[in-house]
């Protein structure tokens, strides 16, 4: 090779504004705060894009676990979300807390925990016996896990003698899956709090005991028909039915969303948008495409969308009629205050847009 292409290899290597493989910044389970062992995963890199704070996966309880990513946008929500749980059951800061499923923390966002101040471990091994050491050894304030989970292996530790070396007092907060209500006389026995926690990857967390954790939450009337209501978040449907009882939650009869007797909607709801805040309709479909992608909810642009209005505004309608099923109307949604969560998903598209393209290799033209 000539000097010359000697010269530039060395400068590229040397002073190149593009970084090397070795130079790229990464993002790991530390990171995350998701470094415990699970037996459902393999640890696998990949190039994850700036514009997202990071990558999770659904947990596959009604369908195949499908890639979720959350927005730099949604952090502060969830952080929120987060605080409000931990008032709620009078944890402090610096309590500790034993995920018990490491990708659990990814519904809270690493960041909402450390703005709390709770800190937190996992199992050595995902096992009961695992579990049983932990809480003897450690003794947490707070446990979150799958409430099957939880119950089969308190009651193991019980009959194998363990139940005077685990803490005297604990907050059990069951997640993942509906509500275990056998758990509950098992809890009771070791003195120990239950609550029951909905949320998902795609949003985080929803509800705590049937009460709602976010002030962009609504109830639509559901075709699954009777008291169930279609549980929406920000304008978006969650494709999950919930009855509404004024009977009140197993574990807090001030909560009216009976998280335990979920549904899955059918038909689903689809999303029109038909005014939106910002000024290009080109955006808002693209913000559409995002949202499909990263949170699997469809989100369609009307044809005669209002472009810069005051204030969002959503029609919720069923993909299709079912025969001999009773047909739901179109179920409106009007911002700000009830569209937190599909602005705040715009507001992320918005930003993708206006910011500097990282890698000058990847040049797309119209």
């Amino acid at each position: 090779m000539s000097n010359d292409i000697n010269a530039l290899e060395e400068a590229v290597l040397l002073f190149g504004g593009a970084p090397t493989i070795d130079e790229m910044a990464r993002r790991g389970l530390k990171d995350k705060g998701i470094a415990g062992p699970t037996a459902a995963h393999v640890i696998e890199e990949i190039h994850a894009p700036l514009n997202l704070a990071y990558l999770t996966f659904t947990t596959g309880s009604s369908a195949f676990q499908n890639i979720v990513g959350v927005a730099h946008t949604e952090i502060e929500g969830r952080s929120r979300v987060g605080a409000e749980i931990f008032r709620r059951l009078g944890v402090v800061a610096g309590d500790g807390m034993l995920v018990t499923y490491p990708p659990l923390v990814n519904v809270f966002s690493a960041a909402a925990l450390r703005d709390y101040g709770i800190t937190w471990d996992f199992l050595v091994r995902s096992s009961r016996d695992a579990f049983t050491v932990s809480m003897c050894k450690n003794k947490p304030r707070l446990v979150i896990g799958e409430s099957s989970f939880l119950r089969v292996a308190l009651q193991q530790a019980a009959d194998l003698g363990f139940k005077s070396q685990f803490p005297e007092e604990c907050i059990l907060l069951t997640a993942g899956t509906p509500l275990d209500q056998d758990l509950l006389p098992v809890a009771e026995a070791f003195g120990y709090e239950v609550h029951d926690l909905y949320g998902c990857q795609e949003f985080g967390w929803l509800a705590l005991d049937g009460v709602p954790l976010r002030d962009d939450i609504s109830l639509a009337p559901s075709p699954l028909g009777g008291e169930y209501r279609e549980l929406i978040v920000g304008g978006l449907p969650m494709g999950d039915s919930f009855l509404i009882s004024e009977a009140g939650h197993v574990c807090n009869r001030e909560g009216k969303i009976i998280t335990y007797r979920r549904k899955r909607t059918h038909p689903e709801f689809d999303v029109f948008v038909e005014a939106t805040t910002v000024g290009s309709k080109e955006t808002v479909e693209r913000a559409a495409r995002t949202i499909l992608r990263i949170k699997s909810r469809i989100v369609r642009v009307s044809e005669t969308v209002e472009i810069g209005a005051p204030a969002t505004r959503l029609v919720l309608r069923p993909s299709h009629q079912v025969p001999g099923q009773e047909a739901v109307g179109d179920f409106e949604i009007t911002g700000p205050d009830l569209t937190e969560m599909f602005d705040c998903l715009v507001g992320a598209q918005v930003e993708l847009q206006t910011s500097e393209k990282k890698d000058p290799t990847w040049i797309k033209r119209r």
